[in-house]
């Protein structure tokens, strides 16, 4: 008769490490200590600087901490794209929009030769608008043509489209009441 205790000795072992893995708490078994590190994101020494310290609890939910952490750094914001400005700083048109019209729109609202009546080489002159009316209505991003055909890939109609970077920075400064700064 084969003796079965060894392996289910192992076996209970084994299942009894998978489920404390499962739970949160940390296996007393070398083996399952050193899979660990490999199966969870190191989290980012920077990040974890900023982050407040776990509370300790004395209650039989003590585990729960320690999840929170292991959790945070893998939801870390993140950066946003290098051409597009940060959310809190003010878009600015002579640094951020001109320089998209002037690679962009410049061609066909600029050069000798001027699409629709619409000039764009100036703040000035894109306020002024088209032949067709205004392009640009200053805090209004829904009703202005000028957003509404760059969201849609209509314009500029000859080259390459604008990058949604370079979208969301000229419908920030439309947004923002299109300032002329």
């Amino acid at each position: 008769m084969i003796n079965n205790k060894p392996i289910l000795i192992l076996t209970l072992t084994l299942i009894a490490g998978i489920l404390l893995m499962g739970c949160g708490a940390q296996a007393s078994d070398e083996s399952t200590a050193t899979e660990a590190p490999t199966t969870q994101p190191q989290p980012d020494p920077v990040q974890q600087e900023a982050q407040p310290e776990p509370t300790v609890s004395t209650d039989s939910s003590a585990e729960a901490p320690v999840e929170t952490e292991e959790e945070a750094p893998a939801q870390a914001p993140t950066e946003p794209p290098a051409e597009a400005p940060a959310a809190n700083t003010a878009v600015s048109f002579a640094n951020d929009v001109l320089p998209i019209l002037e690679s962009r729109c410049i061609k066909c609202h600029g050069g000798d030769k001027i699409e629709e009546g619409l000039l764009m080489r100036s703040h000035e002159e894109i306020m002024a608008g088209s032949d067709n009316g205004p392009i640009v209505i200053p805090g209004d991003v829904a009703n202005s043509l000028m957003i509404e055909l760059v969201t849609a890939n209509e314009m500029p109609k000859r080259g390459p489209k604008l990058t949604p970077p370079q979208i969301q920075i000229i419908t920030e400064w439309v947004a923002a009441g299109a300032p002329n700064n």
